[in-house]
C-alpha cells in the first residue's frame, strides 16, 4: 500500500478567467518547499436541551480555505507570485524581458492551485486563490525562500489530476549571496538581516451560500512593513528616524547569467530605535520600518523581474 510522501508532492498553478472557476488548461508546474494550503469545516456543538445528558449530533459550520506556500525566490516562477500580489506587470524588451509589477492595483487576479500526491492518489484543486501576503528575509547565508499567504474559495479533491500536463519552468534560484541593499541609490552597509512583508489585507466576502464558501476576497488598504538589523556604525539611519524623513530602499538580487529581481520601496519611514549595549560584542540596532505612497512616483513599491519569460 502506497503512503503519501512529501518528496513526491507536486503543485500546479493557473490564473482564472472567472473567480472560483479552475481553467481547463494553462497550468504551470511550480517549485515549492512546503504548503499548508487546505480547506476545513468545523463542527458546531448542539446547544439544545431536553434529550438527556448526552449531546445531540453536531452540525457543520462554514468552509474556510486558506494557507501558506513556501516558495523559492527564483528568476522565473516567482513572477507568478508577484502577479498574484500586484496584478499584471508592465513588460518590455525583446528577450530578456523586463516585468515591472506596481503596487496599488484595485483588483487582483485569482488563481487555481492543485496540490497532488500521486501515490495515494489525491489531487486537491483550490480555486479562487488570492494572495493576501508575501514575506521574505535577507541574511548572510541559508536558503532564500518567500512565504505566500493565500485565501481560497474552496477545495475539490479527486483521484486524478485536473491540471493536465503543466508547463515546466527552468529553475534559476537566487541565493542570499546574490543580494544587496541600497538606500537612496547608495549601498547600505553594516546590515545583518532584513525582513520584508507586503500585505494586501484581503476582505473576505462572506455572503450566505448553500455551499458555505466565500463569494470573493477583495484587497483593502495595502501595507508594506519590515525590519532592518544593522551593526551600529554611524548615525545615518538614526538621524533620518529623528527627522522623520523618508528614504528609498532597494532590495536586489542578481545572477551571474543576468537574471535579476529588484524590489524598490519608494518611501520608507524609520522609527527611532532603542540603542542598547548588551555586552562586549558589537552593538546592533533594529529599525522596524513602514512604507507609504510616494507622491513623486505615485505608488508605494515596484518589483522588477528580468528573465527569459515573455509573459505572465
Amino acid at each position: 500500500m502506497a503512503r503519501a510522501q512529501g518528496a513526491r508532492a507536486q503543485m500546479a498553478l493557473a490564473f482564472e478567467t472567472t473567480y472560483g472557476t479552475p481553467p481547463v488548461g494553462g497550468f504551470t508546474k511550480m517549485p515549492f518547499a512546503s504548503t499548508s494550503l487546505g480547506a476545513e469545516q468545523p463542527l458546531l456543538n448542539s446547544e439544545l436541551l431536553g434529550y438527556g445528558r448526552d449531546p445531540l449530533a453536531p452540525i457543520k459550520d462554514a468552509v474556510t480555505a486558506d494557507g501558506d506556500v513556501v516558495v523559492p525566490l527564483d528568476a522565473e516562477a516567482f513572477g507568478f507570485w508577484l502577479k498574484a500580489g500586484f496584478g499584471d506587470p508592465i513588460t518590455t524588451g525583446t528577450g530578456p524581458w523586463t516585468h515591472e509589477f506596481q503596487s496599488g492595483a484595485w483588483t487582483l487576479p485569482s488563481m487555481s492551485i492543485e496540490t497532488g500526491m500521486p501515490e495515494v492518489p489525491r489531487f486537491a484543486m483550490y480555486s479562487g486563490c488570492v494572495l493576501d501576503q508575501i514575506n521574505w528575509q535577507m541574511q548572510r547565508s541559508g536558503l532564500l525562500t518567500a512565504t505566500a499567504r493565500l485565501v481560497a474559495q474552496g477545495e475539490t479533491v479527486g483521484t486524478t489530476t485536473s491540471a493536465g500536463t503543466p508547463a515546466a519552468l527552468e529553475l534559476q534560484r537566487f541565493g542570499h549571496f546574490n543580494g544587496a541593499i541600497t538606500r537612496n541609490g547608495s549601498a547600505l552597509g553594516n546590515v545583518v538581516s532584513a525582513d520584508i512583508t507586503y500585505a494586501n489585507n484581503l476582505d473576505r466576502i462572506e455572503t450566505i451560500r448553500s455551499d458555505g464558501r466565500i463569494d470573493g476576497a477583495d484587497p483593502s488598504i495595502a501595507a508594506l512593513t519590515g525590519s532592518i538589523e544593522v551593526r551600529f556604525a554611524d548615525q545615518t539611519l538614526v538621524t533620518q528616524a529623528i527627522n522623520g524623513d523618508p528614504c528609498e530602499l532597494e532590495f536586489a538580487y542578481v545572477l551571474p547569467s543576468g537574471e535579476s529581481f529588484t524590489f524598490t520601496v519608494h518611501a520608507v519611514y524609520l522609527p527611532r530605535p532603542r540603542i542598547e549595549i548588551s555586552g562586549p560584542q558589537g552593538v546592533q540596532a533594529t529599525f522596524d520600518w513602514q512604507a507609504a505612497r510616494d507622491s513623486t512616483v505615485g505608488r508605494m513599491c515596484t518589483a522588477t523581474l528580468i528573465n527569459d519569460v515573455e509573459t505572465y
